[in-house]
């Protein structure tokens, strides 16, 4: 089977809606494909319903914006109840956390010369229920200050430029612990891409599979080169953890994060199924 476990539809920061994203995954050759919205279960149904239809396995996924010591950390959770109290109010308040920075981040914009109107922000964020950067990088585009998301990020958005304001975000070992609690299985995305190689050290990912509280880690990613690959997939072997593969999809959003660029193997998937049969979640 080929299998993509992290992918984003228009309901956070991908382009296109659940339905569209799991038909691509069908013409792309992909048998499984889990939709891991940022902080949102809120696809799912759609991409469910369309799995059915195309014969595509959907995974209930989720990608939770944590934090570890002031550095962005993205948490993948797979087969999490989408009803669990506790996970929703944590959800709520990553969500509340990125809209209420919204205004700060427009006044910058405006302060740098690049006033953003209400309107054409709403039109990128359009029903999503989880407003972040990547809507105002699209604004940005439309009205001619970028040519991308990449540039809107490398000279604007990003965590150390000039636009940026923090947020909340969800402490990792709580994360964690919210998402295995829910039902779910936890894996880090990307774990040493751009930003987090040097905040998220073997030493840390040992000590968090030690206390059985971290499932994975994500190995093939567009974010880490073939010898950061090798590297950390023998760790991940030696910690017991599972190794991951997928692409990161965001339609449009994203470039060179194609569906299916990166795939996880059949054995990780089944054992994934196991774990969270285990914990009472729902792949």
């Amino acid at each position: 089977m080929r299998i993509d476990l992290h992918t984003h539809s228009s309901v956070s920061d991908g382009t296109d809606a659940p339905a569209e994203l799991v038909a691509a995954a069908a013409a792309a050759g992909l048998d499984v494909v889990a939709l891991s919205d940022h902080d949102t279960f809120d696809g799912l149904a759609d991409a469910g319903e369309a799995g059915e239809r195309l014969g595509v396995q959907v995974v209930r996924g989720i990608e939770v914006s944590a934090q570890y010591r002031g550095t962005s950390v993205h948490l993948l959770g797979y087969g999490c109840r989408a009803d669990d109290p506790a996970l929703l109010a944590e959800l709520t308040r990553v969500r509340r956390g990125r809209g209420d920075r919204v205004p700060a981040m427009l006044a910058n914009l405006a302060a740098a010369g690049m006033p953003v109107p209400g309107e054409v922000l709403a039109r990128h964020v359009g029903t999503s229920p989880s407003v972040g950067r990547p809507h105002i990088a699209d604004a940005m585009i439309e009205l001619g200050y970028v040519a991308d998301r990449r540039e809107a990020f490398d000279r604007w958005l990003a965590d150390d430029k000039p636009i940026f304001v923090g947020r909340y975000a969800t402490p990792l070992a709580a994360g964690l612990d919210l998402i295995t609690a829910a039902g779910g299985v936890a894996v880090i995305a990307h774990p040493w891409g751009r930003v987090s190689r040097h905040q998220l050290p073997a030493s840390l990912l040992a000590q968090l599979a030690a206390s059985g509280q971290l499932d994975g880690v994500e190995v093939d990613h567009q974010d880490h080169d073939r010898a950061t690959r090798a590297e950390l997939r023998a760790l991940a072997a030696r910690l017991g953890l599972l190794a991951t593969g997928s692409s990161d999809y965001h339609g449009a959003g994203k470039d060179d994060h194609d569906l299916g660029c990166n795939t996880t193997t059949d054995e990780v998937l089944a054992e994934i199924a196991a774990r969270v049969g285990a914990r009472g979640g729902r792949l």
